[in-house]
């Protein structure tokens, strides 16, 4: 095992998945945890399949050394006539967190999104991009839900996601343009930063200072470009497993870690691979995604970064 300077943690989506309900629909909360400790890591994140009531969360955590990294959090913002209920659903959200020990919360602005918008219908095919007034109105939103975060010990982290309105490299930067530094800041996705048009290491190079959370996730070129050109949506882009772990895909991890290892990043990376559990053993994915940064990591010990 390489001594790793930045806290590697793993999501439960590599065994059930977020978007796709079918996806690991008949793997039991136990198992997936049970095989995050046995593959030696120690932070995970909420998923749909774990218990809701905190005491029995935590006592089943803490059993195998595991700490709860974050959760992730829908917001809509972008419409000024959902933005005090859903300030008011963001603190109950972060006190949950906070029992935890948490330090970030994933955040995801999903008006205009095909799938998670609640004000779309099935008939629509496109993501609504934001206007002026949805961008105001989003900046707004996320700067009160950091005051929030901050409130509580912990920051918002904001996750750049396909299929939603921050996934393009220019809405990333209109997203950080527009937003407080001390409050919002970046859930650095090299998965999604790749799906959305960005090269992640440039991505991460030009908005390091905001970063405060990461997960490492890769792309299978050839499933993206057939997607693409059969104009898929996002959720049929998974079913088609366009995302794997780190080293099964197109990304090279190298030099993405070495900028983390020169900008001396600490924090928490989560490994994601978010595809057919049933095709791609998640353990054993997870399992050849660890050997392969942790060979990386080896690779630059010592050396000047």
């Amino acid at each position: 095992m390489a001594d790793r300077p930045f806290k590697l943690g793993i999501h439960p989506i590599n065994w059930v998945g977020e978007d796709v309900s079918e996806h690991g629909a008949h793997t039991t909360f136990e198992t997936i945890v049970d095989d995050i400790a046995s593959l030696g890591l120690t932070g995970t994140e909420m998923g749909r399949k774990f218990p809701k009531d905190p005491a029995v969360l935590k006592r089943e955590l803490d059993a195998r050394g595991i700490r709860l990294v974050s959760q992730w959090k829908s917001v809509l913002f972008s419409d000024p006539a959902y933005l005090e209920r859903e300030l008011e659903d963001y603190r109950r959200h972060a006190a949950f967190l906070a029992e935890f020990g948490s330090t970030v919360i994933s955040t995801a602005e999903v008006g205009g999104s095909l799938h998670f918008d609640p004000r779309r219908t099935p008939a629509e095919k496109t993501v609504l991009r934001l206007d002026e007034a949805g961008w105001d109105s989003l900046a707004k939103g996320l700067n009160a839900a950091g005051e929030i975060a901050r409130s509580f010990g912990m920051k918002l982290a904001y996750h750049h996601h396909g299929g939603t309105v921050v996934e393009q490299p220019e809405e990333i930067d209109e997203l950080l343009r527009r937003t407080d530094p001390a409050l919002v800041h970046l859930l650095y996705d090299t998965g999604h930063a790749f799906y959305g048009g960005s090269d992640p290491l440039a991505l991460l190079r030009k908005h390091y200072e905001r970063v405060a959370y990461i997960h490492l996730k890769d792309i299978r070129p050839k499933v993206l470009a057939e997607a693409r050109t059969e104009d898929a949506d996002f959720v049929t882009c998974i079913r088609k497993g366009v995302f794997t772990v780190p080293g099964d895909g197109c990304i090279d991890f190298g030099p993405i870690v070495r900028e983390l290892l020169a900008r001396g990043y600490d924090g928490w990376a989560m490994l994601e691979g978010e595809q057919d559990p049933a095709l791609h053993q998640p353990r054993e994915y997870a399992r050849r995604a660890i050997v392969y940064l942790d060979a990386i990591l080896d690779r630059f010990k010592g050396l000047p970064t």
